[in-house]
């Protein structure tokens, strides 16, 4: 029965990242930030993982004079996780 669920979405930091990101086009690093309420560092390296698995994309980019780094899901990794909260659903029992 468990065997459906994505094990790179078994952190609740990477499960609140795609939740994020996949109802959004492009988010910023310092908002991702500011809405899970983690430190960069432990942000850079769940971000980093999902960027390994093509899970998310990134843009860096400057604002004016100011470097800004956006991610987005990616098609694989909104497939990824609508797969994961589907196997989630069916482990619920229906009342």
């Amino acid at each position: 029965m468990i065997e459906q669920l994505h094990k790179a979405f078994e952190s609740r930091v990477r499960l609140g990242i795609m939740a994020v990101l996949v109802v959004n086009e492009w988010v910023d690093h310092s908002r991702l930030k500011e809405l899970l309420n983690v430190t960069d560092g432990n942000l850079a390296s769940h971000l980093g993982a999902l960027e390994d698995l093509k899970y998310v994309q990134v843009r860096k980019r400057f604002v004016g004079k100011r470097p800004n780094t956006s991610y987005r899901s990616s098609v694989a990794g909104a497939r990824a996780f609508r797969e994961h909260l589907d196997a989630i659903e069916r482990l619920i029992p229906k009342t």
